[in-house]
């Protein structure tokens, strides 16, 4: 009997008419003759409002008991779709991440996975039942309850698939599948049929909010088969796999773009060994995370070192780094929140010459000024003033044909 594991996000739990709306579906699936696993997230704005709440409480909540609090609202939803499920009469069963075997790290409101024990489910599974667990959710060694972080229900929906083997894992969303582009900026946008691991990995990376990073890597690691489709219609979606090299098309499969880009540059750094380590290893301990880093040899042993982050951590950043560029002896320290990325993502850009040059050129047609550049085996990205990002992706679209439809 093939086991799949459904994932249902914020918008398709939204109140209780799509909760029912939901349980028919994995009612269907289950008269089908599947086994199934469902991880729901919290209905609609509950995250945000529960983190409303504790602000008017205390403006530092304890990082256990935050945790403890946004767990219920997976908690509501995971209760509410199991009774919808019994008024079908489909036989269902609850479990929070810990009931369902879900053990993580320490580290409150960004806990990684650290294992999955799945005897619960599977006997659960094995009793005829359909299994909903809470998303975003688990249990570290102290007993304490932990989340996930950002994209945390899409990572418990993959990691449970791969520790079950599961024959896939479908996440259901708003949004009829992966496009070549932000619809909502591109309109020519068209939904890709399937896309591999590696540009799905980039694409979320780079901005591309349909499917977050861990996610995508955990099933790539697994090589457990994702598909991207949306929760209010019958479209098949996009299927996250491996493609072989012999599939592999010597294009541009995507444009991804980011908005939250902010960059520091310290301005006269002392040219000499253990520099960039003196800078960088403060950062890093603050939890800071750094993205593109572009240095420029200067003349008499100077040079200005550049570096892009999120917008939301550039003034803790930019607190930090004046200290160290007055201890190093830097110039200046300044920064600029103006900014945001557009890449290019396909495994094509690795097998043939050609995309950097149309990328820039086509740019330059727009008149749209590149402020730094970074790339992989698989991507080019530029970064540009924020307000010429929209103007950026519907160019590059329209420069790779991206409307067109594949062969």
């Amino acid at each position: 009997m093939p086991l799949i594991v459904q994932k249902y996000g914020g918008s398709s739990v939204a109140d209780a008419g799509r909760i029912r709306h939901v349980a028919q579906r994995v009612a269907a699936a289950k008269s089908a003759g599947n086994q199934v696993v469902v991880v729901v997230s919290a209905m609609g704005d509950t995250t945000d409002d529960l983190i409303d709440l504790a602000k008017q409480i205390t403006d530092q909540p304890s990082p256990r008991e935050m945790d403890l609090l946004l767990s219920t609202g997976e908690t509501i939803s995971m209760t509410l779709m199991s009774m919808a499920l019994h008024g079908l009469d489909c036989d269902a069963i609850s479990l929070s991440g810990a009931q369902a075997g879900i053990r993580t790290d320490t580290l409150f409101s960004r806990a990684r996975i650290l294992s999955i024990d799945p005897t619960r489910v599977r006997q659960e599974l094995g009793d005829g039942k359909v299994v909903i667990v809470a998303g975003f959710q688990g249990i570290n060694e102290d007993q304490d309850v932990t989340t996930l972080g950002r994209g945390g229900s899409d990572t418990t929906a993959v990691a449970l698939a791969c520790a079950l083997t599961a024959d896939e894992c479908q996440i259901f969303t708003d949004v009829t599948g992966i496009y070549t582009a932000d619809p909502r900026v591109a309109p020519e946008a068209r939904k890709l049929k399937d896309i591999s691991y590696e540009e799905m990995l980039e694409m979320a990376t780079l901005g591309a909010r349909v499917m977050h990073p861990r996610s995508v890597e955990l099933g790539s690691v697994y090589g457990m088969p994702i598909r991207v489709a949306s929760s209010f219609g019958s479209e098949p979606g996009t299927l996250i796999h491996e493609v072989s090299s012999m599939e592999a098309r010597n294009k541009v499969r995507g444009i991804a773009h980011d908005l939250d880009v902010a960059k520091i540059t310290i301005v006269g750094v002392p040219d000499r060994p253990g520099i960039a380590a003196t800078i960088f290893a403060p950062l890093a301990a603050a939890g800071l995370s750094v993205d593109t880093i572009v240095q420029n040899a200067g003349r008499e042993k100077f040079a200005d070192l550049t570096f892009t982050l999120s917008k939301t951590d550039l003034p803790r950043a930019m607190k930090l780094v004046q200290g160290i560029a007055k201890d190093i002896n830097a110039r200046d320290c300044i920064s600029d929140s103006d900014l945001g990325k557009v890449s290019i993502v396909g495994t094509g850009i690795q097998n043939a010459p050609g995309y950097a040059a149309r990328m820039f050129e086509t740019l330059f047609k727009e008149r749209i000024n590149i402020e730094m550049i970074t790339t992989s085996e698989i991507r080019i990205t530029c970064v540009v003033a924020e307000n010429r990002v929209a103007d950026a992706v519907r160019a590059l679209h329209r420069a790779f044909e991206l409307e067109q439809p594949e062969d």
